[in-house]
Formats: C-alpha cells, sequence, structure tokens
C-alpha cells in the first residue's frame, strides 16, 4: 500500500477544509458576531493546518496507487473533514458534546441533513453558514473538488470513482481533472441561479444562500425548527420543490445540454424512470391524503414538495408527512429506498440500479418460462454487461443485511420498530427526516450516543456507496503481505 500518498492527499483535504473554513469567518465579521464565534474558527483552522502539515510531512505525492488505495483516501478524508468539521460547534459551546457535533456535521457532508439541534434559531449566522455550506461541498464530493483543483488529479480516477454515486462512473472528458472541473462549474451555476431565483422569490438574502447550499448538494438543513413550513410561501415551496428534482438528475445530462444534445438528455431511460415514478408517487398519495385537506391544490403542493424532499434525499419539511395514512408513508420509504438518479447529489439505491434490478427479475422469470432464450438486460438501448449486473446484485445485497444490522444495533434502546427502521432508512439513505420519534417535526436528539455514532457512520456508509468504509474496516486491507 502507498501509505506517503494516502497521507500526502488527506493533508491536502485538511488544507481544503481550513479554507472553506475562511468563509463562515467572513459571515462572522460581516454580522459582527461576538469574538467566541471568530475563535471557534481560527482555532478549528489551526489545527487543520498543524494536522495537515504533520501528516504530508515528507510525503510529496509521487507514485501511483490502485483501487485499494482510492477507496481508504475516500473513506478516511469523510471522516477526519466531519471530526475537524465538527470542532467549531463545539469549541462555540452551540453543541458541546463532540459525538452530537460528529452527528451534526457528518449529516452535513453526506447531505443527510438529519440533525440533533433543538434550538436552531439560536445559533449564530457563521454557525448556520457553516452548517450549511457542508452541504454544497458535500454534494458534489471534496474529493471532487480536490481533483479539479490539486495537481496530477488525471491519475486519481479511483478516488472520483469510489466518490461519485452510481454504479457506473464515466468521464466527460478524457482527463479526469477537467471531468471534476466541468462537474463543479455545472453545479456552481446551478447553485448560484437557484439562489438568485429565491431572492427574486422575496426570499431573504440569507436564507436563499443556505435553502440553495441545502436542495444543490440535496441535504435539507434547515435554518428554522419548522422546516421551510416557517416561510409559509408557496413560490419558495414550488422552486425548492422543482430544484430538489433538478438536483436529483444525473449531472453528465446536464453537460449534454451544455454540448446542445437536448435529444439526448430526454432519450435517459434513467431520467424517465425517475420523473415516473415522482408522478405516479404524488398520484397515489394524493387519492390516499386528499380528503384530509379543503383545497386540493394545497393538497397537490404540499404532497409535490414532500415527494421531491424524500426521492431526492434533501429531507427538507413543509407538513408532518409522519401523520400521513400509512399507505402514503410506504410510498415514502419505498421513495426513500430508490434515492434519485446515479451521478447526482442525491443518496438513496440510485434509479439506475433499481432499473438493473427490477429488467434483472424480469429476466430471470423470463428464462425460467424458456431456458433457451438468449436474453440481457438493457438500458438506454444498450446492454449491461454481467460484470456491472453482478456488482449491482452484490451491492444491493449488502445494501439490505447493512440496513438489517444497522437496525438491529439501535434497536436496543428505542421503542418501537417504525423509529428504528425508519431512522436506518432516513441516514444510510441520507434523507434526514424518518418518521415516529425521528419525523419531520422531531430530530434525532433523543437517541442515546451509541445510536448516534452508528447512524454516523450509516450516513458515511451511505454517502460513500458502502465499499470505502468496508475496505477501510476489513482487517485484510492493513495486513502486511
Amino acid at each position: 500500500m502507498n501509505n506517503k500518498i494516502i497521507r500526502y492527499i488527506l493533508s491536502k483535504i485538511l488544507f481544503i477544509e481550513a479554507g472553506f473554513l475562511i468563509l463562515p469567518l467572513i459571515v462572522s465579521f460581516i454580522y459582527k458576531e461576538e469574538m467566541f464565534n471568530v475563535y471557534s474558527f481560527l482555532s478549528t483552522i489551526a489545527l487543520l493546518l498543524s494536522f495537515g502539515l504533520i501528516l504530508g510531512y515528507n510525503c510529496d505525492g509521487n507514485g501511483v496507487f490502485y483501487e485499494k488505495e482510492g477507496l481508504i483516501i475516500v473513506a478516511l478524508s469523510w471522516i477526519l473533514l466531519s471530526a475537524f468539521g465538527a470542532l467549531p460547534f463545539v469549541f462555540s459551546k452551540y453543541i458541546p458534546n463532540f459525538i452530537d457535533a460528529f452527528f451534526e456535521v457528518s449529516s452535513g457532508f453526506t447531505t443527510t441533513g438529519a440533525s440533533i439541534v433543538t434550538n436552531i434559531e439560536s445559533f449564530s449566522h457563521s454557525m448556520l453558514f457553516w452548517r450549511s455550506f457542508t452541504h454544497l461541498v458535500g454534494g458534489m464530493g471534496v474529493l471532487v473538488f480536490a481533483l479539479a483543483i490539486l495537481p496530477r488529479s488525471n491519475r486519481h480516477s479511483h478516488i472520483m470513482k469510489a466518490e461519485v454515486p452510481g454504479p457506473v462512473f464515466g468521464k466527460l472528458v478524457s482527463k479526469m481533472s477537467y471531468t471534476a472541473r466541468i462537474l463543479y462549474k455545472i453545479y456552481f451555476a446551478m447553485t448560484f441561479i437557484l439562489i438568485i431565483i429565491l431572492i427574486l422569490a422575496g426570499h431573504p438574502v440569507f436564507d436563499s444562500f443556505l435553502h440553495a447550499f441545502g436542495a444543490a448538494g440535496t441535504g435539507g438543513f434547515g435554518i428554522k425548527s419548522a422546516s421551510i413550513a416557517y416561510y409559509h410561501s408557496t413560490n419558495v415551496e414550488i422552486i425548492l420543490g422543482v430544484a430538489m428534482i433538478v438536483f436529483g438528475i444525473n449531472f453528465n445530462l446536464f453537460y449534454l445540454i451544455l454540448l446542445g444534445k437536448i435529444k439526448e438528455f430526454f432519450k435517459s431511460e434513467e431520467l424517465k424512470w425517475y420523473l415516473l415514478i415522482i408522478f405516479f408517487s404524488i398520484v397515489l398519495i394524493f387519492f390516499n391524503i386528499k380528503e384530509t385537506y379543503s383545497s386540493y391544490l394545497t393538497c397537490v403542493k404540499d404532497i409535490f414538495f414532500t415527494v421531491s424532499s424524500i426521492i431526492s434525499t434533501t429531507g427538507y419539511a413543509t407538513v408532518d408527512f409522519a401523520k400521513w395514512p400509512l399507505f402514503s408513508q410506504i410510498i415514502l420509504l419505498f421513495l426513500m429506498f430508490v434515492g434519485a438518479c446515479a451521478g447526482s447529489t442525491a443518496g438513496g439505491l440510485k434509479v439506475s440500479r433499481f432499473i438493473i434490478l427490477f429488467k434483472s427479475t424480469i429476466l430471470q422469470i423470463r428464462k425460467t418460462l424458456n431456458p433457451k432464450r438468449v436474453l440481457s438486460v438493457k438500458v438506454d438501448g444498450a446492454s449491461i454487461s454481467k460484470e456491472v449486473e453482478e456488482e449491482v446484485k452484490t451491492y444491493f445485497v449488502i445494501y439490505i443485511f447493512l440496513v438489517i444490522g444497522f437496525t438491529f444495533l439501535i434497536s436496543f434502546s428505542l421503542k418501537d420498530f417504525m423509529t428504528a427502521f425508519s431512522a436506518v432508512m432516513a441516514t444510510f439513505n441520507n434523507i434526514g427526516p424518518g418518521l415516529a420519534i425521528v419525523g419531520p417535526t422531531s430530530n434525532f436528539a433523543s437517541l442515546s450516543y451509541f445510536n448516534k455514532i452508528v447512524l454516523s457512520f450509516a450516513m458515511l456508509f451511505g454517502r460513500l456507496e458502502i465499499f470505502p468504509i468496508l475496505i477501510l474496516f476489513s482487517t485484510s486491507t492493513w495486513k502486511k503481505k
């Protein structure tokens, strides 16, 4: 294993996080906050720079590395980012317990949006900014950002494959660094457009930035206890509802639009399935809950926002969907499971994997009826290789086992199955709110420290799509051969 290059890249990631912390520091000065906010950020920056220098000492980043090193770099980077990113909250006493702060920041970087904060309105502007900014950073991936700016990053395809979600990774252009830059340019441009639209819709400027960070990263940290419902604004709800769906689309497709290939954009089979799942979910929930509303338009608006929020794994809320009938809650659990498109900022299993699993199941039934037929799973008119098909099936099996395992681990101190299961689904799929005790009008504050640690790693497992964290904790990874 190339330990020097692992240390080199990790040190650069810590330097990048130190750079990110300058932004909330500036916000602190803009709003003339108390000095303990400034000291909290400065202390964290100093620790990041010091630890980064020690970690990168005598390491120049030369040499090659393979998939194992790439997976380890990704896993360790996200754990270190969350651990150091939690320190401003601990130092400032806004979240004095490190485990709580680690949970909160892990939720931010993994774009989960699950929170332990019960008094969010008491937070300073700078702390709110850092909390939501982690969504923007984690949405596209901090290592993708690093690949866009670090030298020799075109050789590090294993990092990008490990961090960008989806069953298949494809470069937009020949060089990996150029692909990373294109993705981030599209990402930042779309986020900036969303901020402008929210401001033009009458949303407060500071709130527009933070809610755009959450929608872009499909994270969903609210800055009010009532989340988006606090504003009572139909325009804002519609804008964010559409934005959450848009950011749940594969970013490679937006590159096709830039190239003028509009028809190819709409030919995407994953996009069609994604939009159809959203449409039918809205229709089914509407017929299930319409009698509880005096206005059908309000009913459709609330369902549209909730479905958009759940399938995109954002987690913003305008209604307490935990009070909806069981049928509607099961549909929402299904949306938590499926998630949005591969190559987006969203979590979940991904629509592309769901398509492959669904078609593979149908194929097996057809082969059973007619064993002599030669059939293959096709997506976008092209046959999926057996290797990809097997990888998706393996991923799904591990996914199910992890959901069961995490549910089992946190069940010891919880009283009902729905709380335990939905908490795991909400964190592992990077959604945020669950049902019952961890529903949209509640949070994860009441859970034990052990459960918070388990669910923090469930978030990391989900965001990094299982394998980097599994490899990190595998004993064979660290055995000397």
